[in-house]
């Protein structure tokens, strides 16, 4: 079912631009939205006081173009301090998992660079750390438009024709008829799984991203909550 080729980049960009916000942003946020053939789950905590940013990351690949998401994902973890790059720490879930973890002086070179593969270390080419500061700064700025524009990630349990959120609260998301019939499909597949949804929701409207038998409540994004 080629749900997102349809409607993911377009629905996500209504999303954004119907709507802006000009009360205070709030200091940790969760959002999200569809990369390359991979739905990407952002969180975001800003600090006023060190003047610092942190970005989470989760990507999760498309299998077969569908919402049943790969769950041997990436998780990425991005500091700014007064929004220069500072640390990037990457982790590949799965059966041969792999990290990376890359620190960054006050003139933006490479202080310190892991890369540690199941069996031995590896180094990161010029090229590769060129392109992780890329993706850095892209997902910060984007992080900030989809704050901007209030689209909130929210994720839960399907439960009937409601979800009961991570928050614990019983809602009803307004889905549109595409999305309902993918979530009837995977629970015919699969009717003995406890299935798991995440979705953006803004004033324009409301887009899912994934359905999943992961528990998507029990992974916090920061240490303090």
């Amino acid at each position: 079912m080629l749900l997102w080729r349809r409607l993911g980049s377009v629905a996500i960009a209504g999303l954004i631009t119907a709507c802006s916000s000009h009360s205070p942003p709030p200091t940790t946020f969760a959002t999200g939205y569809v990369g390359d053939r991979a739905v990407v789950r952002v969180w975001r905590k800003d600090d006023s006081q060190q003047h610092s940013t942190q970005l989470v990351t989760l990507s999760n690949a498309l299998q077969d173009d569908n919402l049943w998401p790969n769950l041997h994902g990436v998780e990425t973890r991005y500091l700014f301090v007064q929004d220069h790059l500072r640390e990037i720490k990457r982790s590949y879930r799965g059966a041969h998992p792999e990290s990376l973890h890359l620190r960054f002086a006050d003139d933006g070179t490479v202080s310190f660079m892991q890369r540690q593969l199941d069996d031995r270390r590896e180094s990161v080419s010029d090229d590769e750390i060129a392109l992780f500061q890329f993706d850095a700064k892209r997902v910060l700025e984007l992080s900030e438009v989809l704050r901007t524009g209030s689209v909130k990630l929210r994720q839960g349990v399907l439960q009937g024709n409601r979800v009961l959120t991570c928050d614990g609260q019983n809602v009803s998301p307004d889905f549109d008829l595409l999305s309902l019939r993918w979530i009837a499909e995977q629970r015919q597949h699969r009717p003995d799984v406890t299935l798991r949804v995440a979705w953006l929701d803004a004033p324009a409207g409301t887009q899912l991203l994934l359905v999943t038998e992961e528990d998507l409540c029990q992974w916090k994004p920061f240490a303090s909550e």
